[in-house]
Order: C-alpha cells, then structure tokens, then sequence
C-alpha cells in the first residue's frame, strides 16, 4: 500500500509508524485510519520485526479524531453516525495494538489528545519527551471519551483520577503522567530521540515471545482471580520453557555473558 498520512520504515528488527500530517496535527481521518490498519497488519505479518514504535511529525504526536473529516460531518439535517465510525476504526486498531507479536513502543512529544492519546496507550511502553501533555478533551465537544480511554485510564490512574481528566479536560503534563503511572517515563526534550533509539534497540534484542506472553498476563490479570492468573503463569512458563530463548538466556546466566536472543 502506498502510504500519504504516515510514514513506515524499518531498521533491522525495528519498524517505525510516523504520523505525518503536521499541519493538522496529526490528528485521524479516516484515510489515515485506513493506511494504519494496513501498517499495522503489515508489520504484524512480517517475522523480522521485533518491536514497533509509533510518533508524530511535527509539533504533536496526535490530535485525536479530525473533527474536518467528513465522517464526522452533518449531511442535510442528518448527523454523523461516530459510533460506527468508532467501531470500523478505532476499536479494531486499539485490539490490534495490543495483540501485536511484538512489543510495541509510543514516543509521544507534544500534544497527545482523545483518541491519539489512546493510541499512545494502546501500546505496551509509552515514552513522552517533558514538554509533551496528554489531553482528555471530549467533553468540549458534548462526547464521552472513546477508543479505550476510559479502560486505559480507569486501570493506570485509578477512578477518581480518571474521572478529573475526563470531566475538566484538563492538559496533563507528560511528568505528572509519569508520576500517576500512565505512562512509563518522561524524558528532557534534549535526551527523547536517543532515549527512544535506545529503548527499541533494547527491546529489539530481548526475548520477543516473553514479552509479548508478560503483555498478556497483564492484561489478563485485571479480570482474572489469583487462581486464574496463577494458571495462566504456570501455562506460559511452560511454553517459554521449550523455547530457545529461554535456552540461551540459562546459558548467558551461567556462562556470565549477555544474552543472543532471538525472539524464538
């Protein structure tokens, strides 16, 4: 697929997702939805990746929906269906952002708002440079959060907490975001790019299948009992266990080396 409304490249084991709308902020249409369905499929499929990242270009990282998509606009006196529009899109993106093969890594600078900062927390770590800020803004516009926001922030923030961001829309600057758990790290503008090359080289060399099953019982785990969770445990250990990964890291650890793993 040819792409206009993001950026995908690859290096090594590492592919890259770059919003690239600038001038609208990066904000979704649903052309843009389109191509990162496609992406995100591609990468899905492709064995030599081994971690993914998503960012923005320019001034943000995302604005949410584009409220100038004509998806969202009245016809006649007929209003938009966002429902739908939510269901064809956003809920199927976030479902596979988090049943991706691999882990995957948002690097948010600047604005994260709605469903942008959804897409930012759909992903196993997000990294925000200092001065980005996170923005529940949905009740500006006479709607309830979407695309898992209030799931995401329910679980990473607690209720009260929630409910503030999501009533006020107020910003949330990216080191409280750090300081209440929503997000991994903030990081001084000056260190973000080399922070995040860091970070994916390092998740590109660590035990793909490992992390992918810790995504998995974590997610698991807000529904489980402890029996449940413990069961699943047991059967994932099981299964890593008969995997080479699992194999060189006992002998990296005996032979007192780093590690060659292979995401096998």
């Amino acid at each position: 697929m040819t792409y206009r409304n993001i950026k995908v490249t690859a290096n090594a084991a590492v592919a890259r997702i770059t919003l690239s709308r600038p001038d609208k902020l990066n904000s979704l249409d649903e052309a843009t939805m389109i191509e990162l369905h496609s992406a995100v499929d591609s990468i899905a499929n492709d064995p030599t990746f081994r971690v993914m990242a998503i960012a923005g270009e320019g001034r943000a990282f995302c604005a949410g929906q584009d409220l100038a998509d004509p998806a969202m606009q009245t016809v006649g006196s007929t209003p938009p269906d966002i429902g739908t529009h939510v269901e064809r899109y956003f809920k199927p993106l976030v479902l596979k952002l988090q049943s991706l093969p691999m882990p995957t890594v948002a690097a948010v600078h600047g604005l994260a708002a709605g469903g942008g900062a959804s897409l930012a927390l759909a992903c196993d770590v997000v990294v925000a440079a200092k001065s980005a800020y996170f923005l529940q803004a949905f009740s500006k516009i006479g709607l309830t959060p979407d695309t898992g926001s209030t799931w995401f922030l329910t679980h990473r923030v607690g209720i009260a907490r929630a409910m503030g961001l999501a009533l006020f829309a107020d910003k949330l600057p990216a080191e409280k975001a750090a300081e209440w758990g929503l997000i991994w790290q903030a990081i001084e503008d000056a260190d973000f790019s080399a922070s995040i090359e860091a970070l994916l080289e390092r998740l590109a060399s660590m035990p793909t299948k490992a992390m992918v099953r810790t995504r998995q019982l974590m997610l698991a785990a807000a529904v489980h009992s402890l029996e449940e969770q413990l069961s699943m445990e047991a059967t994932f250990i099981r299964e890593l266990g008969w995997r080479q990964d699992y194999q060189e890291g006992v002998r990296a650890f005996t032979e007192k080396r780093q590690p060659d793993f292979r995401g096998n």
